[in-house]
Formats: C-alpha cells, structure tokens, sequence
C-alpha cells in the first residue's frame, strides 16, 4: 500500500509547523524543574541576604568519572633470547572520582512584583534582539521565555532560568546602581 499524497502533505505541515525560525521547539525540562525566586524573608534565603531582596538559586550537579585500570598482578617470565615463557597477569580495578564538586549558586533576582505584563515582554524583546528568544513577544513568562532567559545566562555561566538582577542589568532592563562620591 503507497501513501496518499495528502497524507505526506499533512505530515510535512505538521512537521514544519513544530519548527519556529529554523529552530525546532524542543522542551527545555530543566526550566520547568526551576524552583521559585526566594524572598531575603524566607528562612530558605542565602545567609545574609539583605531584607526586602529575592534570590534565585542554581545547582550545578557533581560530576563524578569511573576509570578503569588494569594492574600487574604478576609480570612475565621471559628468556634472554626474548623467549615468553608466561606472559603477565593484570586484574583490572575500577574506581570512581569526583571531577567537579556539587555546587549551589545563590544570585539576586527581580521580585515577583516587577514581572508584570510589560516586564516580561521587555525581557522577551530583549532576548529576541540577542537571538535567544523564538517565540512572539507576549508578556507571559512562559516556558519559551524562561529557556531563552536560560540560554542568555549560560553565556556567563549562570545556568538558570531565574533572571538574574546582573542579567536584567546587561540586558537595560534594571537600572545600574551609580557609586555615590
């Protein structure tokens, strides 16, 4: 049985219709695993953390590595003419090591009271000008928003898609604090 030409049109459509801008949507699971920005009030906030502040909290997995080696339990037994009359023995050992160290990073954040509607569709337009934002500006702090916010900060090795205070700074949409003379 061959397939309908219909049929292959309606797959293709529904395949390009998964892609935005060349990029597929893929999920970012990691964005949706994110936990809450945290109020400088909490008893959960980072050691302190100055009243009326919120905080965003990245952890960064171990790394750990297995390494096998083989070990000369016994070496060979060969002639002066290079004749092999046993050859060696190796037992093979493995063991585990920490490569990198689990990490927990706390960083400063915008409160839940500035993600208004406006804010997040700034951080949105933002975003897209730098080529990391796919979707259409909606002012909604969707799972688009929070991978792109995620893709920004990587760039400076925060892994999160908390926006950090830093980040919404380089991205002009908190003003920079000016040094008092």
């Amino acid at each position: 049985m061959t397939p309908r030409p219909f049929f292959i049109a309606v797959l293709s459509g529904l395949a390009l219709a998964a892609c935005e801008n060349g990029t597929a949507l893929t999920p970012d699971i990691a964005a949706l695993r994110e936990p809450d920005i945290v109020q400088a009030d909490s008893a959960i906030a980072p050691p302190g953390a100055a009243p009326g502040t919120c905080w965003g909290r990245a952890v960064s997995p171990a790394v750990i590595e297995t390494v096998t080696e083989q070990i000369m339990v016994q070496p060979p037994e060969v002639l002066a003419d290079g004749t092999v009359l046993s050859p060696a023995i190796y037992r093979s050992e493995t063991h585990q090591r920490i490569v990198r160290e689990r990490r927990e990073t706390w960083f400063e954040t915008p409160c839940e009271a500035a993600w208004t509607e406006d804010f997040t569709a700034s951080v949105q337009r933002a975003l897209k000008v730098r080529g990391h934002y796919y979707g259409a500006i909606t002012g909604r702090r969707d799972k688009r928003t929070r991978a792109a916010i995620r893709r920004y900060q990587k760039e400076q090795e925060l892994d999160s898609a908390i926006l950090s205070l830093e980040a919404a700074r380089q991205l002009g949409l908190i003003a920079v604090r000016r040094e008092e003379n």
